[in-house]
């Protein structure tokens, strides 16, 4: 008998559907000075028009601080989900609608394929948050979840190998495929996934398909979307921003346009 889908996870594909793109806009709670901070720009980015609002990060982002953000954030989210996106078996709370349930599907370490699943997989259950299948895969140069993963990191110029494990993925019951290049400076010289790494990617699974890591402009996110990815994650954009929201309504739009040529 086939899992159900949950309610988040059917959000998910019938928006897609219905719009072509989809924008994630992610708020890790420890790189803002205060939770309220954190909590205004992620309503703020849900009130710019993201489809889901992320909550979480690599190491830090767990306990009374992240039940802090997830809940205010949630409290006014106005049924856009919240999703958690785990560094660790900690990065959880009953404050959110789903979770990233990710397998790093490129880590050296067995931990972060299987082992961290399995400590967290009761808890889940417990608290009732809704797992989302994610197959994670991290790209050159990784910043700080590569390290943290011992990723073996996917060359820039090997989108095959990329392709590969999206595909193993898949076939593995992953019902979301993620390509993430990381977010730190090292960025600001090698770019987020390469558009020839999405367009492989994109060409040979049949799940939904978001990039993520170091897409901080418009040329940037039009690119990636051009080259074929569902949806993009975009974080450290709006951590600095004068208006979270402004910049929001700036990404959104160019997914939705971006989003209606495909349909």
């Amino acid at each position: 008998m086939a899992a159900k889908i949950g309610r988040v996870e059917r959000y998910i594909n019938e928006r897609l559907d219905e719009r072509g793109a989809l924008l994630f806009m992610l708020i890790d709670p420890v790189d803002y000075k205060t939770p309220e901070l954190a909590i205004k720009t992620g309503l703020e980015a849900i009130n710019g028009g993201a489809d889901a609002l992320l909550v979480g990060g690599s190491i830090g982002a767990q306990g009374e601080l992240l039940d802090l953000v997830t809940k205010g954030i949630r409290d006014g989210a106005g049924g856009t989900p919240v999703i958690l996106f785990p560094g660790n078996i900690a990065t959880l709370t009953r404050h959110a609608d789903a979770v990233y349930f990710m397998s790093l599907l490129n880590a050296r370490n067995p931990y972060w394929i299987t082992q961290a699943q399995m400590l967290s997989a009761p808890v889940i259950k417990q608290i009732g948050i809704e797992p989302l299948s994610v197959g994670y895969i991290v790209v050159s140069p990784g910043g700080t979840v590569g390290w943290v993963g011992d990723a073996n990191l996917v060359p820039r110029q090997k989108p095959g190998i990329a392709a590969s494990l999206a595909l193993a993925g898949q076939y593995l019951g992953n019902r979301i495929i993620i390509t993430d290049a990381g977010s730190n400076p090292q960025l600001q010289n090698s770019g987020p996934v390469p558009p020839e790494m999405i367009r492989a990617v994109k060409g040979i699974i049949d799940v939904p398909y978001i990039v993520a890591g170091g897409i901080r402009d418009k040329d940037l996110l039009e690119s990636t979307l051009r080259a074929g990815a569902d949806g993009v994650q975009i974080g450290t954009a709006i951590e600095s921003t004068a208006s979270a929201k402004k910049q929001t309504e700036l990404f959104a739009g160019i997914v939705r346009q971006e989003g209606r040529k495909r349909l």
